[in-house]
């Protein structure tokens, strides 16, 4: 009996050592507040994986809608405006990291404002246009599709799929749950 005890307990150790050491990765001591929050963001990904991943979310997009032949023909205006709803985030995202690497970064709170200000007007045009070429698609739709896009499209915008899961499963975007049966 010592025996096995010693032996779950030795097998336990080894395999939790390796755990431990990659616990303790991270920003090195005194590498100061910008390392610790590229630490917290996870792995910047070049823009051939940013491409893909753009390419999986649309391809998710259309294989989850279950598209007619009819809706189908609606569907090429959503994808463009996807991609270039991303182009232009891409594009901003490597401005601002040239603005950062010259050193522009550091700015007062009122030219902070009048760029998120600036930002957010581009931002808002982008989604005019999206809106735009997803309303034939999304009117052709029937509920069930109607209901999958909420979910998929509101998941999308945020960039993030693990909320995708929780609004799936959960009570953003889920259909109400039917009617409890009196007795």
């Amino acid at each position: 009996m010592k025996k096995t005890i010693v032996a779950a307990t030795l097998a336990a150790g080894v395999a939790v050592t390796p755990l431990m050491a990659m616990a303790q990765n991270g920003p090195q001591p005194g590498a100061g507040p910008r390392a610790e929050q590229a630490e917290k963001r996870g792995p910047r990904f070049s823009e051939a994986d940013r491409a893909a991943f753009l390419d999986a979310r649309i391809a998710g997009l259309k294989e989850g809608l279950k598209l007619t032949a009819d809706q189908e023909k609606n569907w090429p205006a959503l994808e463009t405006a996807l991609r270039d709803m991303a182009k232009a985030r891409a594009d901003a995202m490597r401005e601002r990291r040239e603005s950062r690497a010259e050193g522009k970064e550091r700015t007062g709170a009122i030219e902070r404002l009048e760029m998120r200000a600036d930002f957010m007007e581009k931002r808002a045009a982008e989604m005019k246009k999206l809106a735009e070429a997803a309303k034939p698609l999304y009117e052709s739709l029937d509920e069930a599709q109607k209901g999958r896009f909420d979910v998929l499209m509101r998941a999308g915008m945020r960039g993030d799929g693990h909320r995708m899961r929780h609004a799936a499963f959960h009570h953003r975007g889920a259909p109400p749950a039917p009617p409890a049966q009196q007795q």
